[in-house]
Order: structure tokens, then C-alpha cells, then sequence
């Protein structure tokens, strides 16, 4: 869903073609090699963003000894969905690191409708780990001690690190500082 959005928020900005938008999504960071996004892939986003009616051919540019180039254009359908895709990376993300594309196109959502989703996925997170937090002295496996301390000191430290990054995301939202 990412890669969609990505795509749908570069043709808002105006028509592109394919490989332009890969090398958008590679500078600065190289996102494209992070996510692994080969060409195959992106062209196959490209086609299902086509298939919903999102996105369409609007020219096609013919040169001598290259392939022809076909230029996309955003329709009034994907105008309307790509807010409702950003909603849906929010609620479906696991981790800020799967909302970083939706974060850098907030423009085109209302902030307090996704301070709104956040906040209530840092409740359900923070009563989720309250709960966790009640088994830590159950005696479950005696032989293994070492490794549940070891699991349990790793998954302490990731719950209070994602719980303190969420709150902080949601005050730079609030605060327009993002």
C-alpha cells in the first residue's frame, strides 16, 4: 500500500512516468532498495493503480531506439482515494517505520483525523503491554529463566522505546512540528 501512495502523491504533483518516480523514491535515502522495490514490482503497482481506475495513461512518448514511455496522470477516483489510503496505512501500521510515507504526505489528510487514529492505536498498545506486564512473574518454563529474562528485557525495552516514539509523534502532530 505504500508504493501506492507513493505513486498516487507524485502524480497529485503532476503527470510522471515509472522510472521517474523510482529514482524520486531512491534520492535522497534509497527507500526503493530498503522496501526492495524492483522495477517488476513498481511497474506491477502501476497496473493495479490502472485496474482500480486511480491512475491513467496520458500521453505515451515515443523515442527512436528506446522503448516507448508512458506518461500517468492521477484520475478524480484516485484524487479521492489517496486520503483514504493514507487513513489505512495509519490504522493498519504496526510500527512508525510503516507510516513514514504516510507521514510525508499528510497534506492531503486532515491531522486531527490521523492524531485521532494514532492516539487511540497508543491506547490499545499501552493497555496491551499492561496486560503483558501482569505475566512477567509467572513461572511458565523454571529450565529456561535466562531466556525468558533475555526475551522479556528485549521485548520491555521495544514496548517502552515504540510507546515513547508514538507519544512523541503524536505531540510533533499536534504541534505541527511534522
Amino acid at each position: 500500500m505504500s508504493i501506492q501512495i507513493f505513486i498516487l502523491s507524485r502524480l497529485m504533483e503532476g503527470n510522471n512516468y515509472p522510472y521517474k518516480i523510482k529514482k524520486q523514491l531512491s534520492a535522497p535515502i534509497p527507500l526503493d532498495q530498503l522496501v526492495g522495490l524492483t522495477e517488476s514490482k513498481l511497474y506491477y503497482h502501476f497496473e493495479s493503480l490502472v485496474k482500480q481506475g486511480l491512475i491513467e495513461i496520458v500521453e505515451i512518448i515515443k523515442e527512436e531506439h528506446r522503448p516507448d514511455k508512458q506518461v500517468f496522470g492521477i484520475t478524480d477516483k484516485g484524487r479521492e482515494e489517496l486520503p483514504k489510503k493514507i487513513y489505512k496505512l495509519f490504522e493498519n501500521a504496526d510500527a512508525i517505520t510503516d507510516m513514514l510515507v504516510g507521514l510525508s504526505n499528510l497534506k492531503y489528510v486532515e491531522r486531527d483525523k490521523i492524531i485521532s487514529i494514532l492516539e487511540k492505536k497508543l491506547v490499545s498498545f499501552t493497555t496491551r503491554w499492561e496486560e503483558i506486564k501482569t505475566f512477567d512473574n509467572v513461572d511458565f518454563y523454571p529450565d529456561k529463566e535466562k531466556l525468558l529474562n533475555f526475551i522479556s528485557g528485549y521485548y520491555s525495552t521495544r514496548t517502552e522505546h515504540t510507546i515513547h516514539w508514538m507519544e512523541e509523534l503524536i505531540n510533533r502532530l499536534k504541534n505541527e512540528e511534522i
